[in-house]
């Protein structure tokens, strides 16, 4: 089994050129699975029943709905990746019933509770600055946190207004920047410079000059929500929900947003458009006297 799920990953990676992360949960996924029918267990004997046995395992352990729909999601895929490398004649999950994450719709910032969050960035000194400069990045592009971190000197035009990205896959994008995001990090750049630390090829340089981290925006965002009061979970996710809610809402066209956002699938950006109309239904509730 061990190796089967090892040769899949490096499929995922070298074909289908999913992320580090995806490659990750899926591995995870099936070390579960692989634990669970026994790792010495031969591939080709592998059937509908264990499928079956592992979900019920995973419900009795507690496992959500969503976490469950995706590692049945990794088995079904590494089925049938067996089958296209002539390893098994059958996909043995032909027969299994699918399983769908429930609904979740992302959590996004009120107008009010965002301007709440950027005015209690500590502005202080130079990593004042720069934290500000990430959160107002995070917000006026919708990047998310792995692609933020990795943005270079070079990947930022301030003429064009417009910062290059790396996403999922290592796809690249291009998304505009407002003038209010440009200014922060004009500044926050500008005192690195004074400081004799813009050395650094990363935009957002963190200890010894390399990238700032993941974690460390993570941590920043959370600490600054704590003190702004929002009274609700933030994550750097968040304000990226944020932009996509907050464009939707001005008029923007799903299929910019997405774009934006990029992702692979407009089905995933479609997502925003339920956030809408609950956002509609509850100012309905509010503002009508027959509501």
């Amino acid at each position: 089994m061990t190796d089967h799920i090892r040769a899949f990953l490096a499929h995922l990676a070298s074909e289908r050129g999913l992320s580090t992360n995806t490659i990750a949960a899926y591995g995870r996924d099936l070390d579960l699975f692989a634990a669970f029918v026994g790792v010495e267990r031969p591939v080709e004997a592998l059937s509908g029943e264990d499928v079956a046995r592992f979900t019920a395992h995973a419900l009795r352990g507690g496992a959500s709905e969503a976490t469950l729909a995706r590692r049945l999601s990794a088995i079904r895929m590494f089925a049938r990746f067996l089958c296209s490398e002539g390893v098994l004649d059958e996909d043995f999950t032909d027969k299994s019933p699918s399983r769908r994450a429930p609904l979740r719709l992302p959590s996004a910032l009120s107008h009010s509770r965002l301007r709440r969050l950027l005015g209690a960035t500590k502005t202080q000194g130079m990593h004042g600055l720069r934290d500000r400069a990430i959160l107002e990045m995070l917000y006026a592009t919708g990047l998310r946190v792995s692609e933020l971190v990795g943005l270079r000197h070079t990947d930022l035009d301030t003429e064009r207004r417009e910062v290059r990205c790396r996403g999922k896959g290592g796809k690249e994008r291009v998304v505009p920047v407002g003038e209010v995001a440009l200014g922060w990090v004009a500044a926050y750049l500008q005192e690195r410079t004074l400081r004799d630390t813009d050395s650094s090829p990363w935009l957002f340089a963190g200890r010894g000059g390399r990238p700032v981290s993941r974690q460390t925006v993570w941590r920043l965002v959370r600490s600054t929500a704590a003190r702004a009061e929002i009274g609700q979970r933030v994550s750097p996710h968040t304000l990226r929900h944020t932009f996509a809610t907050h464009l939707l809402a001005g008029g923007a066209d799903l299929r910019a947003i997405q774009e934006l956002l990029g992702h692979a699938r407009l089905a995933t950006t479609q997502i925003y458009t339920h956030v809408e109309v609950e956002r509609l239904k509850r100012v309905y509730r509010e503002a009508h006297p027959r509501a």
